[in-house]
């Protein structure tokens, strides 16, 4: 059975062109990237899903009268596209609880940070900053909290003495560019199952 998938952008974008090349490979079988959905006009994300011939949405926050009434539009456009699984691939919003328990535990997020460690803007940022010698990334489902979701996967890179946030930032995205689709790979093949805040990998 086919996973259709929406993807919400607020970017770029070069998860979404990880997902896509994932999917064009074959790695990622039985997926659909049924929509491409920003809250910013002009993401480059929405160029990334034209040019691979996939449904791109911009949804304006500010034509709508309140953050429940944006969310609803949000709501019926993956409705409409009978989306099966929501991924948040560089989307600068915290979703609302009516998306979340719509959606509940098939809403996944990749955050730049070894989670619980250094949740919101600026992962790599906070690791320097904080001094840690480990750093990575984190694929989890979302829930109403900043990044508090459960835990699917966490990959780790180590902070080298001369790093900057941007040579720290490009060695995890090389490691999110990895997690995020094995994470989607598992969700789709039945493999993930949430107790409570655990996230259980189940082999059929």
């Amino acid at each position: 059975m086919t996973t259709n998938i929406g993807v919400l952008v607020s970017g770029s974008g070069s998860n979404l062109q990880s997902i896509i090349d994932h999917v064009e490979s074959g790695y990622l079988k039985d997926v659909k990237l049924s929509v491409v959905i920003s809250d910013k006009r002009d993401a480059y994300a929405l160029e990334r899903a034209k040019i691979h011939g996939i449904d791109a949405v911009f949804i304006d926050p500010r034509s709508h009268v309140s953050k429940m009434d944006f969310e609803k539009k949000i709501i019926e456009t993956l409705q409409l596209y009978t989306v099966d699984l929501v991924l948040l691939a560089g989307y600068m919003r915290i979703l609302g609880s009516e998306v979340i328990q719509t959606y509940k535990d098939r809403i996944m997020n990749i955050h730049p940070a070894l989670l619980p460690s250094f949740k919101g803007l600026h992962g790599p940022r906070q690791a320097l900053e904080y001094g840690v010698k480990v750093a990575g990334c984190t694929v989890h489902f979302v829930d109403e909290g900043m990044d508090s979701g459960p835990i699917i996967i966490q990959s780790s890179v180590p902070v080298k003495d001369d790093d900057t946030e941007n040579t720290l930032a490009s060695r995890i995205l090389e490691q999110e560019h990895r997690i995020f689709p094995e994470a989607i790979k598992l969700f789709t093949e039945g493999k993930l199952k949430v107790d409570g805040r655990i996230v259980l990998r189940r082999d059929k």
